[in-house]
């Protein structure tokens, strides 16, 4: 996406969030920054926003700026930073993100944090500061703000006690959450209130990213390795191993809020198309919302399974490619 500017003045956002994806993961990081804030990025590297989300929310996202004032030249934010009244005692640091409109190299961005930094009174820490101040160029304005980092702490989880090598990334499990959940979080208000459902869970990456981030999700395999497996996977991160059965789809009963489904495949065989239809169908029935992966064109399918496409992205991996669509 080539860089846009901005008009900072209509704007005037309250957050200002910098993300990074791999090109392979392109348009999965715009679908999810869409359905996380109702509108995709319209420039690299960072999405303004009236939205607050926790930065670690999304795997793409690796800082939130809580703007706090902005100038028309970086000596009236110097001056306006120099009233600034930190909490007595906080130590800081100013940090000059590299992202935005202001393309300065290293030396330029450290003599701007040095210079913002002697206006601001406190105490200066550059290693272990209580409070990073964030400073920002968007269009012809300079931002200031408060840094709030991502916790990053789902990376730990590439590791499992047992895992597919064809299975689901950490990072496209915890997007796929996302898709899944977001535009019914924003209705409901409550994301513990949803009901989730991954009826493929395989070694159950999807579902423990899921209970990461706080919501209800239950999981069926119809391969009883699996299961074995996302059960031992459940335990080793402190998740109890009942929410994810043994059983076909096809036979589940109640209801959920939306569901992720990760269609089965195997590199020596497809699974025939009235199969597929069939786990679509019994899918409808199940949700009323899905987020469904696969390997292969899935449109017909979904249309002839009473499903409507609202948005569609791929991924791509060393020698294959996923196609993702949202339905209701």
């Amino acid at each position: 996406m080539n860089k846009q500017k901005t008009n900072i003045e209509e704007m005037k956002p309250s957050y200002i969030y910098t993300y990074a994806c791999h090109e392979t993961e392109r348009e999965l990081c715009f679908l999810e920054l869409k359905c996380l804030f109702g509108q995709p990025p319209v420039q690299d590297s960072i999405l303004l926003s009236h939205r607050r989300l926790e930065p670690g929310t999304s795997p793409f996202i690796h800082l939130r700026l809580d703007v706090m004032t902005d100038a028309g030249t970086l000596e009236e934010l110097c001056e306006a930073a120099s009233m600034l009244q930190l909490e007595e005692g906080k130590t800081f640091k100013v940090l000059c993100l590299k992202e935005g409109d202001h393309e300065a190299d290293y030396d330029e961005r450290r003599g701007i944090e040095r210079r913002m930094g002697a206006r601001i009174h406190g105490q200066a820490q550059m290693k272990t500061p209580d409070i990073t101040l964030g400073v920002i160029r968007i269009g012809e304005r300079w931002l200031l703000g408060t840094c709030q980092y991502s916790d990053r702490s789902w990376q730990e989880r590439r590791q499992k006690p047992q895992n597919y090598s064809t299975g689901l990334p950490v990072l496209v499990a915890r997007a796929l959450v996302n898709l899944a959940a977001t535009d019914l979080t924003a209705a409901k208000g409550e994301s513990g209130s949803l009901k989730l459902l991954d009826p493929c869970c395989g070694m159950g990456n999807v579902m423990i990213e899921a209970l990461s981030m706080g919501k209800d999700i239950r999981g069926c395999d119809i391969n009883p390795l699996a299961v074995r497996g996302a059960r031992v996977n459940l335990r080793h991160f402190g998740y109890e191993e009942d929410l994810v059965k043994l059983g076909d789809m096809n036979m589940l009963e109640g209801t959920y809020d939306a569901a992720i489904l990760d269609m089965p495949y195997n590199l020596c065989s497809v699974l025939p198309a009235d199969e597929q239809k069939k786990m679509l169908r019994s899918l409808r029935r199940l949700a009323a919302r899905a987020v469904v992966v696969s390997t292969e064109p899935m449109e017909t399918l979904l249309s002839d399974s009473d499903w409507t496409l609202t948005e569609q992205c791929r991924i791509h991996k060393t020698g294959m490619s996923r196609e993702i669509w949202i339905c209701k």
